[in-house]
């Protein structure tokens, strides 16, 4: 009996220690399951910051200040002549070299041409036999003449006396004209120049064979007028209304750092090169000192008035997708908003737009790669466009 009652409080022992084990491992196990889940939130509440990117917002300015436009242009002189050879024949001598000034009609260089002086003497010789048939003919048909009045010889055969003598004085005319054109290219054995100017170019020497020419890179001298200048300037097609004949410009060159020179718009092309989408401009500016270089190169800076009613942002806020061009917003939740703008003109640190934005939108300055619509974004303090 007595076993039995002590086995009996064995087995209540038991059970209420698997129970109390029970119990104590269902603590543990709700234990860990929260800890779980507030580090699984906690994670996913880092996650999420992470994931949000801080972007800077600016506001669009208006265009109320000129605008500096900047563009490439290339400088030539107001007059360049390339000077070629009329004739054949040897160089005997040059007499003004590269940089030397010279003033209209002054001999740079003279030619030897023995074909052309034995042309000339054989043209002569010519002109002088067409001379006196000539002569002859004439006296011929004097004769005839006083003979028809004695009617010793027929009227026709006197007309043939005088058609002889026409035919005969056509000929000294011919052979004058010849003699005529042998010397005037006799004239041209001397190189002159056709006004003031600067000898910017020489390419032959003394002796060298010199024949006629009129291809490029075959001229003898070239001889350029720099005291004016001509600048070349390629306008956008954007920028075309923008500027006019009379419209003054500031250029700067390498060779003169600091100093900036004037040129004033002379003409315009009138028409769009289909190859670079602009209007060739040329300007013309004085250069009476010298100090600009006629074929090197020119930063040309317009003043451009702006337009009412546009606004602008820096370069860096525009987003080029598939769509077009868009500037990415930032709305009152935080939310990302794609809008599509039309750009009116580039400045360079800064574009007008037509449209697309208003001046209260809050725009994205830098935005990060990958944006898109409906992004959560974290924003810093608002900053001023410069």
């Amino acid at each position: 009996m007595f076993k039995q009652s002590g086995s009996m409080v064995s087995r209540g022992w038991l059970w209420t220690a698997l129970i109390a084990a029970s119990v104590l491992a269902g603590v543990v196990v709700f234990n860990g399951l929260q800890v779980r889940a507030k580090d699984a939130a906690q994670l996913k509440a880092l996650a999420d910051k992470q994931s949000t990117v801080t972007v800077t917002v600016i506001s669009p300015t208006s265009s109320s200040d000129a605008a500096a436009l900047s563009l490439p242009g290339r400088i030539e002189a107001y007059a360049k002549a390339p000077l070629y050879s009329r004739i054949s024949g040897y160089l005997r001598t040059w007499k003004a070299d590269i940089g030397t000034s010279v003033k209209a009609g002054q001999v740079l260089a003279e030619i030897d041409t023995p074909d052309l002086d034995q042309q000339i003497l054989q043209a002569k010789a010519e002109l002088a036999s067409t001379q006196a048939n000539a002569a002859l003919s004439e006296n011929t048909a004097k004769r005839w003449q006083s003979l028809q009045a004695t009617n010793f010889v027929s009227p026709q055969a006197v007309e043939e006396k005088l058609a002889d003598l026409n035919a005969k004085l056509a000929v000294v005319n011919a052979s004058q004209a010849n003699v005529n054109r042998l010397q005037a290219l006799k004239n041209f054995s001397r190189i002159v120049a056709p006004f003031d100017g600067v000898v910017t170019a020489r390419n032959t020497d003394v002796g060298q064979l010199i024949n006629v020419g009129g291809a490029p890179g075959s001229e003898l001298f070239v001889v350029s007028d720099v005291k004016r200048l001509r600048l070349y300037v390629n306008l956008p097609q954007n920028q075309v209304s923008n500027i006019q004949k009379g419209t003054t410009a500031k250029f700067t060159v390498p060779e003169q750092p600091g100093q900036v020179f004037t040129a004033t718009v002379q003409s315009m092309s009138q028409a769009i090169s289909s190859s670079s989408g602009s209007m060739l401009v040329q300007l013309s500016a004085e250069n009476k000192r010298g100090e600009l270089l006629p074929g090197g190169y020119a930063s040309v800076s317009f003043s451009i008035a702006p337009q009412a009613n546009l606004l602008s942002v820096p370069p860096s806020a525009l987003v080029y997708t598939k769509s077009g061009v868009q500037v990415a917003t930032v709305n009152a939740e935080n939310r990302v908003v794609m809008k599509p703008v039309v750009i009116a003109r580039d400045h360079g640190n800064r574009l007008e737009l037509l449209s697309g934005i208003q001046a209260q939108d809050k725009v994205i300055e830098n935005p990060p790669d990958g944006v898109t619509q409906g992004d959560l974004v974290q924003v810093r303090t608002p900053q001023a466009s410069h």
